[in-house]
């Protein structure tokens, strides 16, 4: 049967004839083997991520990060394909996967700063933050569209 993904989709077909997996904008699927369709378009994540400066302050980073598969990089497509493209995008699966690699690295940057040094160089925190967390998700083929930080806030009770 012949198939046809949309504009923002891809194919993924593997099984007999195909080493490891195959990706298509339209393809024959043979017997013996079989594909999915998965969506390439981005999707906005929206945390609050609890942090702690170095002197153990605790403050709140309001996020939204738009996040979807490295479509200009194939081998990054590749990845995303095996690791992630048979979950849902909006699934809990991989809103906690981004979620856990952005107050990961959060916290772990905040930990090593001064509650002065973040609120004061609140553009360099974000973009190291932005940095960070782009190398840990090169692993799964996922590209950092777009990030905004709201203001950083201190946690209630706790005024700096």
């Amino acid at each position: 049967m012949y198939k046809v993904a949309s504009p923002s989709e891809y194919l993924v077909i593997t099984g007999v004839g195909i080493e490891d997996i195959r990706l298509a904008k339209k393809g024959w699927i043979l017997p013996g083997q079989s594909y999915i369709i998965f969506d390439m378009s981005p999707v906005n994540y929206t945390f609050e991520v609890q942090a702690m400066s170095s002197e153990k302050l605790p403050f709140m980073l309001p996020a939204v990060f738009t996040i979807g598969p490295r479509i200009d990089d194939m081998p990054s497509l590749h990845k995303y394909a095996k690791l992630i493209s048979r979950h849902d995008k909006l699934s809990t699966h991989v809103k906690e996967l981004v979620q856990g690699i952005i107050e990961g690295e959060t916290r772990v940057l905040a930990a090593s700063m001064t509650m002065e040094e973040v609120f004061k160089g609140t553009k360099e925190f974000k973009q190291e933050v932005f940095g960070k967390v782009q190398l840990e998700l090169n692993q799964f083929g996922l590209l950092i569209y777009n990030a905004n930080v709201k203001q950083l806030v201190d946690v209630p009770g706790m005024d700096f």
